[in-house]
């Protein structure tokens, strides 16, 4: 089916629908990862971007259910350069189409993904409309000129838990009542297991896991869950997750983060990473095209080890807005020498830009999960 992707800027790709029709409109973005598009569809750091895959043939392992990192897809619409209808893997449950299908979500295909790719490389991200049913290209452009801009739009509130729940043996078990009391009382393990409040703003399952893993009994709690809630928890630890869009109007989650500063430890990634920064006063800003990739490298300033990270990310503290006297920078990103770590001098605080769960193909960066654990050891 004929359709025509449209750029704010007036640039336009004709292409074919291989989800039927529709329309649909979001940031444009690119991800250069070979594979792992189901993860990258069910992240919901992408709520609100039309995902661009450089690699050019996708959908050939189809999809399954152990693969996703949330309760459904979260992006606006997935562009390829050639969707591959036979899919082949033992553990394949259906096509690619038939679950964007299933999900509401509009796949392309049959357009130049290198130039799209360049286009936004050169010229930045920026809102994108998809259309079956508008043939005028002029009118699409238009289209996506009227899309909300990411600046400043609180994205959080559309991908985070409505309800608390526990985090059990690999999946989600939320309490009896939608309004559970949250205190001491919802731990079942404090005297055997560490226990820490994990705040969702758009939280992976892959970091849960990974918490899990290390021995930790996880809650997870939504965004605007406040301090005196967490404080009446009394948790071993507090973990913030990672999440869609703009950092900075998340402010509800800022004023948390320094209401618990040196409560209890305390580890962000991502998102969590944005927000920790902007509670220590730091300001941030929004990359070109931003980070979206399994090969990001970045250097760990300690021991000068390389890390090979995933990243999904458009915003990023500033680096110079971080007061040297608190705070110790500890990684930086190789490409752009932009922030993607740091630590607090004196409590107990530490915080990464990429996605150290997400594990491709090397697991580089898992010691930072390890890490946590024992900060929360000692300060038991």
């Amino acid at each position: 089916m004929k359709a025509i992707l449209a750029l704010e800027d007036g640039r336009t790709f004709a292409c074919r629908s291989f989800t039927g029709p529709g329309e649909t409109g979001g940031e444009a973005v690119f991800n250069t990862g070979m594979s792992g598009y189901q993860e990258v569809l069910t992240d919901p750091s992408y709520s609100g971007q039309m995902v661009t895959m450089t690699y050019p043939l996708i959908g050939n392992y189809g999809v399954n259910f152990a693969d996703v990192e949330s309760g459904r897809i979260q992006v606006a619409a997935f562009i390829v350069k050639e969707y591959q209808a036979c899919y082949s893997n033992y553990r394949a449950t259906r096509s690619l189409a038939d679950y964007l299908r299933e999900h509401a979500i509009m796949g392309i295909e049959a357009l130049d993904t290198r130039a799209l790719t360049l286009h936004l490389r050169n010229a930045g991200a920026m809102r994108a409309f998809i259309s079956t049913d508008e043939s005028d290209p002029a009118a699409c452009v238009e289209k996506a000129r009227a899309i909300p801009s990411m600046v400043g739009r609180d994205l959080v509130r559309g991908v985070t838990t409505r309800s608390p729940y526990r985090w059990e043996q690999g999946v989600p078990v939320f309490f009896d009542t939608a309004r559970p009391v949250l205190d001491q009382g919802v731990w079942r393990q404090k005297t055997t297991r560490p226990s820490v409040v994990v705040f969702d703003f758009g939280i992976k399952y892959n970091i849960l896991r990974n918490l899990e893993n290390v021995g930790f009994e996880l809650v997870v709690v939504p965004a605007n869950t406040g301090a005196d809630t967490i404080r009446a928890m009394a948790p071993d630890g507090i973990f913030l997750s990672n999440g869609p869009g703009d950092p900075e109007p998340v402010g509800y989650a800022v004023k948390t983060i320094q209401s618990l500063m040196g409560f209890k430890p305390m580890f962000g990634i991502c998102l969590g990473h944005q927000l920790m920064g902007l509670a220590l006063g730091a300001k941030t800003y929004k990359l070109k095209f931003g980070h979206r990739g399994a090969n990001q490298p970045v250097k760990q300033l300690a021991t000068g080890r390389i890390e090979i990270t995933s990243q999904n990310h458009g915003f990023v503290v500033d680096l110079g807005t971080l007061d040297s006297q608190d705070v110790e920078i500890t990684h930086v990103n190789l490409n752009d020498q932009t922030l993607e770590g740091f630590r607090h001098k004196r409590l107990p605080f530490f915080a990464v830009q990429y996605h150290p769960e997400a594990a491709p193909g090397p697991n580089d960066a898992n010691y930072l999960f390890d890490d946590f654990r024992k900060m929360v050891e000692e300060n038991r």
